[in-house]
């Protein structure tokens, strides 16, 4: 597949890493040359030149394209350079965007009209993950798919029922949840029969929604009552988030440029109050009683900041806290320093954008930054490896494993003795090296 990815900022440089890493023949294009100036061990090809241009495009072989991928900081620049893609013969083009307008139905069929096939706006993903993570404050990780079937990231206390026991003990015991990986240090295990949980490891377990409370127990945790909410930063993530977010959920939007308070005061609803103030401040936040706040989210745009703030509101008491950390050599010092949940846009936008590029039907994928994974939803084709027999005779690589399944509509665990089926959507668990080797599996 050959595939030019416009704009070489955090997320197209994060991609582009990806496909290099899996010998996809890809060009990087953008018109500032510094930007192209990898170490030398950086196996991504490069081009000087404007995504707008038709010249540029035709140099960087646009003809011939499978995808072009436009992800510049700027959305006209995205859905010009898409539009000329498509013109000039490229087979399928994405536009990252910031107008969630776009991505209404009939705006959305009248784009594709235009050549601009798919849209992305990561600040919009990202919100819906800081809402989702509010949804279920005990769990560092949260993804249902249609049918029931869950993902959960949970961290394991000492006290919690599971420490100290090994898989195999649990398997006898309990065939209601299946854990598919271990989070251990800088390390991530897909473990076997024979691996044993660990205080302070992070577990990703797949279960069904009836079983939700048993994994709650077993793991050690209670709910958390998201009744006020202390927000750090009035950006457009942070704005997505309030108007997500119920009325009856009392919000602080802490501000530190004064003019810019002024202006989102008069664009949020009435259970939104916004604070001129350093979030940043200890002083702050104890005059604000974050305190009494049930989650703390820090959203601006210095990850330093974020995780520091959210360190300060966990020493005051607060249960839940979520930073955006986009320095992704920062996202394992948040985890070692217990913040609930971790927001990384480029990663989050990266995966969307990676399941088009896979062969195999790809429902959705789920990235999971602390983990260095990720987790897909995908359907089993008729003919497929994957359906040819039990899964503890399909000799799996050993960096991913298979968590659950949808079959005839009914969410399930999937065991050794399980056949998957033409037509289920499974749910894998797989390391960042895995992605491609799933699709020989399910193609």
């Amino acid at each position: 597949m050959k595939i030019i990815i416009g704009g070489a900022g955090e997320v197209g440089l994060h991609l582009a890493k990806l496909l290099a890493a899996e010998d996809q023949d890809m060009i990087l294009m953008d018109p500032d040359e510094e930007k192209l100036n990898f170490p030398s061990n950086t196996e991504i090809m490069t081009i000087v030149g404007n995504p707008t241009s038709i010249r540029d495009l035709k140099l960087a072989g646009i003809n011939g394209a499978d995808m072009f991928i436009g992800v510049t900081p700027e959305e006209s620049t995205n859905m010009t350079a898409c539009m000329l893609a498509h013109n000039l013969g490229a087979k399928k083009t994405i536009a990252r965007i910031s107008n969630e307008e776009y991505l209404l139905l009939k705006n959305t069929e009248f784009f594709t009209h235009l050549g601009v096939d798919s849209l992305i706006c990561p600040e919009i993903l990202a919100a819906n993950e800081i809402v989702s993570a509010l949804k279920t404050p005990w769990t560092r990780q949260w993804w249902e798919i249609a049918g029931g079937l869950i993902l959960l990231g949970i961290k394991i206390r000492e006290k919690a029922p599971l420490v100290n026991k090994y898989l195999y003990d649990i398997g006898r015991e309990h065939r209601i949840y299946h854990i598919v990986a271990i989070k251990r240090g800088n390390e991530t295990i897909i473990p076997r029969g024979n691996d044993q949980i660990l205080a302070e490891d992070i577990l990703y377990i797949t279960t069904t929604q009836e079983y939700i409370n048993e994994v709650k127990k077993d793991t050690g945790k209670e709910n958390i009552d998201i009744n006020k909410i202390t927000i750090m930063g009035a950006g457009r993530i942070a704005l997505k988030v309030c108007e997500q977010l119920p009325h009856n959920i009392q919000i602080k939007l802490l501000e530190i440029n004064k003019e810019r308070s002024y202006r989102v005061a008069e664009k949020v609803d009435s259970n939104v109050l916004v604070i001129n103030g350093d979030g940043r401040n200890t002083d702050v936040l104890i005059q604000e009683n974050v305190k009494n706040s049930s989650a703390f989210i820090a959203l601006t745009g210095n990850s330093e900041a974020n995780i520091l703030a959210c360190v300060a509101a966990k020493s005051l008491g607060v249960p839940k806290t979520i930073a955006e950390v986009e320095n992704i050599d920062y996202i394992q010092l948040a985890e070692k320093l217990n913040i609930g949940n971790v927001i990384n846009k480029k990663l989050i936008a990266s995966s969307h954008i990676y399941q088009f590029l896979l062969d195999a039907d790809v429902s959705s994928i789920k990235c999971l930054a602390v983990a260095n994974a990720d987790a897909a939803e995908l359907v089993a084709r008729a003919g497929s490896k994957i359906t040819k027999k039990q899964v503890k005779d399909l000799r799996l690589p050993h960096d991913f494993t298979l968590g659950g399944r949808i079959h005839s509509g009914k969410a399930e665990i999937v065991h050794g003795d399980t056949l998957i089926e033409p037509g289920d959507h499974v749910v894998v668990f797989c390391l960042n090296t895995a992605m491609r080797k799933i699709e020989d599996y399910f193609n």
